[in-house]
């Protein structure tokens, strides 16, 4: 068995497949005027985002609920239930994976490549952004006492916009992202005049 055909029938499963394309399969005589998720193209987003979320946490939890809002150019989505937090993951790798997925889920059904996703479970996200922006603080404390720039480790792209934005009306110091790729980081330095 080759693995294409094992992943085609698990995306097939959550309702994301993309098997023959020119030729969408034809409706069943006896099924209602129901589109196949392939014509989705013209499909509102946030539907598209929720389904895609209730059935993957439905094969992981039935308990799971999934709330979708639409906020400027973003869909923000919410899984919650007694378990959400463990969809995180270590340091937060499988929370990132599933927004991944949700992005290329969502740029391919509703043709949608310009809406960010941001997904949080449990809140997990909200707990991250408080830790981070109680960081940032304490840093330009250090930075502005020691007139001395902080160079933080290499971040994922959100988690320096967390930073950026706890720091952007800070009187005393200021935030830049350095570094290409993976080895993107932040550095605090003071402000001058």
């Amino acid at each position: 068995m080759d693995n294409r055909t094992n992943l085609d029938d698990y995306l097939a499963g959550l309702g994301i497949s993309d098997a023959d394309e020119s030729a969408p399969p034809p409706p069943a005589p006896d099924a209602p005027q129901a589109a196949p998720a392939l014509e989705a193209a013209h499909e509102d987003p946030r539907a598209v985002l929720e389904r895609f979320l209730r059935g993957l946490t439905s094969r992981i939890d039935p308990e799971l609920s999934v709330t979708v809002r639409e906020v400027e150019d973003a869909l923000e989505a919410e899984i919650t239930g007694e378990n959400a937090a463990r969809l995180a993951g270590r340091d937060g790798r499988t929370l990132g994976a599933i927004e991944v997925i949700a992005y290329t889920v969502l740029a391919k059904q509703a043709g949608r490549g310009d809406l960010r996703v941001r997904v949080d479970v449990g809140g997990f996200r909200r707990r991250q952004a408080d830790t981070l922006s109680k960081l940032a603080e304490r840093l330009a404390v250090q930075v502005a006492k020691s007139g001395e720039p902080h160079e933080l480790q290499p971040m994922p792209p959100a988690e320096r916009r967390v930073i950026h934005i706890a720091l952007k009306e800070h009187p005393d110091v200021t935030s830049e992202s350095i570094g290409e790729g993976a080895a993107r980081r932040l550095v605090i330095k003071p402000r001058h005049g």
